[in-house]
């Protein structure tokens, strides 16, 4: 028996030729689920299809005609097994972040902005009136799942458009779930720190920072969301820690913040042992 929130529902996966999405599809399958894949890499998320037993549409989520033709497609194949679309998992994310992330070109910012967070937008827009028109008909709703991440939460030390599009995308998840919770659409936002992703190993100098408090497997950050099911919350949490540092944040800002100045100062020192020429010879 798979998870009474999950069992013959139809889902929807973006960014699931590797790491997260690839772990939240395959466990929406375990859990007796029917699932459509997404991602920009067609040979990658094909190949995630196949292994798992899910239904391919390679594509770009994060435009309108993308995300339209993804839904459009999903809706298509999961009426044809009999099931409605009730689950998007919005977990398509990318991170341009270079050493000196103030000076991200503005077509870097853009693309993350689309990506990071108006590929939610465009989504939601076209699915939470018809789970709304459901949920008033009497039937159920929807479930629409952000991939944010912890620095949405917190900022990210060095990362300037990921940790303003991480907060955006979290930012939208809260509106959403204040505007239609209440009207047939549940919302979640999941924030995990390190994972360990191919995101994670491009990260640099910041690998090791993002792994200060266990770099997570993937699996592991969907048994974090399917856990937290049953006590409908809408911030998912992988490193229960996060919490803390969240509200330690929110209590004493002008504190936190001179503890990042901090931890920016051992990085910067860290950065510059390793470009000096006796850590280079």
């Amino acid at each position: 028996m798979g998870h009474a929130q999950l069992e013959g529902k139809g889902a929807v996966v973006t960014g699931a030729g590797g790491g997260i999405g690839k772990a939240l599809a395959t466990r929406l399958v375990q859990e007796g689920a029917r699932v459509v894949v997404n991602d920009l890499n067609g040979e990658m998320v094909e190949a995630t299809a196949a292994e798992i037993g899910a239904y391919a549409v390679p594509g770009d989520c994060s435009s309108a005609d993308g995300v339209a033709h993804l839904i459009d497609s999903a809706t298509e194949h999961l009426d044809s097994l009999g099931v409605s679309l009730d689950i998007f998992c919005a977990n398509a994310g990318i991170d341009r972040t270079q050493p000196d992330s103030l000076q991200a070109s503005d077509d870097d910012w853009a693309l993350m902005l689309d990506v990071n967070v108006m590929a939610h937008v465009r989504a939601a827009r076209l699915l939470a009136p018809r789970w709304v028109e459901r949920a008033a008909a009497g039937e159920e709703g929807g479930r629409f799942v952000v991939t944010a991440s912890a620095a949405g939460l917190l900022t990210m030390i060095g990362a300037a458009p990921y940790s303003v599009t991480k907060h955006a995308a979290v930012g939208f998840a809260e509106w959403l779930s204040m505007t239609y919770g209440d009207r047939g659409v549940a919302v979640q936002a999941i924030c995990p720190q390190g994972v360990q992703t191919a995101m994670l190993e491009q990260a640099g100098p910041l690998k090791d920072l993002l792994s200060h408090d266990e770099a997570l497997e993937p699996a592991q950050v969907a048994d974090a969301w399917v856990s937290s099911l049953d006590g409908g919350h809408f911030l998912v949490l992988p490193h229960p820690e996060v919490a803390g540092y969240y509200a330690a944040r929110a209590a004493d800002t002008d504190r936190w913040l001179g503890g990042m100045r901090r931890l920016q100062s051992k990085v910067d020192l860290y950065v510059e042992s390793l470009e000096s020429p006796e850590t280079q010879s």
